[in-house]
């Protein structure tokens, strides 16, 4: 059965109506899912299998009949590792229903069907009994409940409920414990991803408003790969500090709770960022661990562990504090059933009140822009471009109009001398609209500007000569920067923007930035191929079903498509020179014609794409690469932006003779706003 969806095209701003099939979410869910990075993750695998195999000789030592409750198992990976070590029957539980159907074709042609029940429901739906989804409880808890944050997927409320219904009292987990680690560190470079930074220009500083200064900021965890973070950008300001621990053995409680951990200041600084991750020890001595430490952290013996699944989290202190060397401090964690916060106290405070419920946004600010966009909106050499770019265009009598969301190039061109400058930003939802444009009227109100620049919450169709007090544009101009964009391109929003105001431009009128060029580079990744080659056997399992399913799913249109991906996170190494491959000029309007290009790339696991945008003759700003590539292939890559990726569908393409180059064929749809992509092998 199909239906048709209203989804908002992110290039084009338009409400687009779309024939769907009612499993398109489905395919989407599978398609961008991280199975095959589990999977990929050799050191998970080996330690769950070792944790396992104990786990399984303990109950046999007792004398007992090893029952197995494996809660989100996917695959049934670790069902099948339970029966193999000699467990009597497991029940495999997995909530998806594509995922439990590929579980029990896997369990199937591996030969376990008379040894493994799945079951296609949520764990707290389970029952047991003579006619109950389970004969009896289990004697064995096996799970894969976590996510960076380790709660974040619900895993306590799970054993909450599975050590009260499902398993025996005394029951044997895998894995036994988690342990949660955090140290307390000073970093402007992480800093800068929370709070809006003072900014000097000709003179005039402009300040961040004081309800942003004075916010606890976003609640959700910021998770990176924190391996990826130069050791030499922040300031360890306390020791690694072991925050909780929790017992998956013992019954379990979802219950809001805090900790605090104890240590004296190693060093003066400002105390603003917590840099977290967690262990999972898979048997009771802590003899198996699996860590999710930092490459700084674990080592050169374990540099090799990648994974993308887990991460490491930082949280953003609800502000900023000064700590002098050797003050007593106490690093406070607490959590709810899903999420955990981090709070700062000096050690002779008393009576302080620990937050029962983890601090929100009240500023709008956190909430409209995203960490990158502070980063970015932070970032002086960025912001010297741009106001180089208005200063060499702008005049005493410019009228301006800004098409971005939540940018401060109508506070810089306003700074910088314009006649009049007006600012709106587009969306679909006037809630939405009015909400992203309380952070840009606070920022006016703190600095005094707030009949300096006039803030439009229309779209671009609707402007009028009326709304600019009758006077035509002089200068359009735009980071651009979209809320809604996802993929590179995505910020042509801004030329269909220019397009729609095309009647209300004066016919000298500058338009900055005057051109975007898509740029495209192939590349060999270190790790994030993982997320998307197929598994084939795992620890000795045939775990194709699930390949062929994901594959299933890419093929219903993902396959086709580029994925975002913040590539300074994840290292690749350039096979070629980066290539211009599409230009779009912003002084002209959308085109009614397709715009296409065609050329050959070298054999690799894919190609990453990125705008460049050409502000003036002399300045431009990259969203991608921000250094040439080097003789080796060592790329750098913005922090701010994602950059688009697209994987290629099967192994070939970086097999072969040698001789082979891959061909491109890349078309812009002007009435979809898309980037249609094609790749194929072509011999000399």
């Amino acid at each position: 059965m199909k239906t048709f969806c209203g989804r908002a095209n992110p290039t084009t701003g338009a409400l687009d109506w779309v024939e769907e099939s009612e499993e398109y979410d489905y395919h989407q869910e599978i398609a961008r899912s991280c199975y095959a990075d589990m999977l990929h993750d050799k050191d998970r695998n080996e330690k769950y299998y070792e944790g396992i195999r104990a786990a399984v000789s303990r109950v046999k030592a007792r004398g007992e009949r090893v029952v197995v409750l494996d809660i989100g198992t996917g695959t049934g990976l670790l069902s099948m590792m339970a029966v193999t070590a000699g467990a009597d029957y497991c029940y495999a539980i997995e909530v998806f229903k594509p995922m439990a159907q590929a579980a029990t074709c896997i369990v199937e042609r591996n030969g376990f069907s008379d040894k493994i029940k799945v079951i296609n429901k949520h764990s707290t739906e389970v029952t047991v009994g003579p006619d109950g989804d389970m004969q009896e409880r289990a004697n064995i808890l096996v799970t894969e409940l976590f996510d960076t944050e380790l709660i974040g997927e619900g895993a306590l409320p799970s054993y909450e409920h599975a050590h009260m219904h499902l398993v025996q009292a005394g029951c044997e987990a895998v894995p036994h414990r988690a342990t949660i680690y955090a140290q307390l560190v000073e970093s402007d470079m992480l800093w800068k991803w929370s709070q809006l930074q003072p900014i000097e220009l000709d003179g005039n500083k402009l300040l961040p408003p004081p309800a942003v200064v004075k916010c606890a900021g976003a609640p959700s965890v910021c998770d990176i790969q924190l391996s990826q973070v130069p050791p030499e950008s922040f300031t360890p300001l306390g020791p690694i500090c072991t925050m909780f621990s929790v017992d998956f053995s013992k019954p379990v409680s979802s219950a809001a709770q805090s900790y605090t951990a104890q240590f004296k200041a190693q060093t003066s600084g400002r105390a603003q960022v917590v840099l977290s991750w967690w262990d999972i020890d898979m048997d009771p001595d802590g003899n198996i661990v699996c860590t999710m430490a930092p490459s700084w952290i674990r080592g050169p013996s374990n540099s090799n562990t990648w994974r993308d699944h887990w991460m490491q989290s930082v949280y953003f202190l609800p502000a900023e504090e000064k700590v002098s060397e050797g003050e007593e401090l106490n690093l406070i964690v607490s959590h709810d059933d899903y999420s955990l916060w981090y709070s700062l106290t000096q050690s002779e405070q008393n009576d302080v009140k620990v937050a029962k419920f983890r601090p929100c946004c009240t500023c709008q600010a956190h909430l409209v822009w995203t960490r990158p966009r502070f980063g970015e909106l932070n970032d002086e050499q960025r912001t010297e471009s741009y106001v180089n770019a208005l200063r060499s265009i702008l005049k005493p009598d410019s009228v301006c109009l800004s098409v971005s969301d939540g940018s401060l190039l109508p506070i810089f061109a306003h700074l910088l001398g314009s006649k009049k400058v007006s600012r709106f930003c587009m969306s679909q939802k006037v809630l939405k609209l009015v909400s992203s444009l309380l952070p840009a009227q606070k920022l006016l109100h703190a600095n005094s500007l707030k009949h300096g620049v006039q803030l439009l919450g229309i779209r671009p169709e609707q402007l009028s000569l009326a709304d600019l007090e009758g006077n035509q544009i002089s200068v359009l101009m735009g980071e651009p920067y979209f809320s809604t964009s996802l993929l590179p391109w995505h910020s042509l929003f801004f030329w269909y923007c220019r397009t729609a105001v095309a009647q209300l431009l004066h016919p000298n009128a500058t338009i900055l930035p005057r051109a975007a060029t898509l740029y495209i580079v192939a590349v060999e990744f270190q790790d994030l191929w993982r997320i998307r080659a197929p598994c084939g056997t795992c620890e000795g399992f045939d775990v194709s079903p699930m390949d062929e399913m994901i594959q299933q799913s890419l093929d219903y249109r993902e396959s086709w498509e580029a994925e975002p991906h913040p590539l300074w996170e994840y290292p690749c190494h350039a096979l070629t020179k980066p290539q211009p491959v599409l230009t779009f000029d912003f002084t002209q309007c959308v085109p009614e014609q397709p715009v296409n290009s065609d050329g050959t790339v070298g054999r690799c696991h894919g190609v990453a794409l990125w705008m460049e945008y050409q502000l003036t003759e002399d300045i431009t700003v990259s969203l991608g690469l921000t250094k040439p590539v080097s003789e080796e292939g060592a790329c750098e890559w913005n922090p701010h932006r994602k950059q688009g990726v697209f994987f290629f569908r099967s192994t070939r393409e970086t097999s072969g003779n040698g001789r082979e180059d891959l061909a491109y064929n890349l078309t812009f749809e002007p009435h979809t706003g898309d980037i249609k992509m094609d790749f194929s092998i072509t011999e000399p």
